[in-house]
């Protein structure tokens, strides 16, 4: 059994950046393959925004590439999302994911 638990969100200005973290708890994420981040803002349904594999290779959504980066620390046991240039479209609660692990989220809001 793993534990996802997301932190780092908060207001921004737009513009701004954000960094959030995933930690895992048990044995981490060694089990699991791919770690992902997804977001669903209010009336959206839930959307993938960067996901990374074991291996380290990346895959993002097209409204967050280049100015978002997700990465994986070398214990397995912490994800993160590095956010830059933040929009008022990003707002949305971010969700860390890895296989059938979910988080409760955490809300990013993007407003000046």
């Amino acid at each position: 059994q793993v534990q996802l638990v997301e932190s780092g969100g908060g207001l921004v200005q737009p513009g701004g950046s954000l960094r959030l973290s995933c930690a895992a708890s048990a044995v981490g994420t060694f089990s699991i393959r791919t770690m992902n981040w997804y977001r669903q803002a209010t009336g959206q349904q839930r959307e993938l925004v960067a996901r990374i594999s074991s291996d380290g290779d990346t895959n993002y959504a097209d409204s967050v590439a280049g100015r978002f980066t997700i990465s994986r620390d070398s214990s397995g046991k912490m994800v993160y999302l590095e956010m830059t240039n933040l929009k008022p479209e990003d707002t949305a609660v971010y969700y860390c994911n890895g296989a059938k692990f979910w988080g409760k989220g955490t809300l990013v809001t993007v407003s000046s």
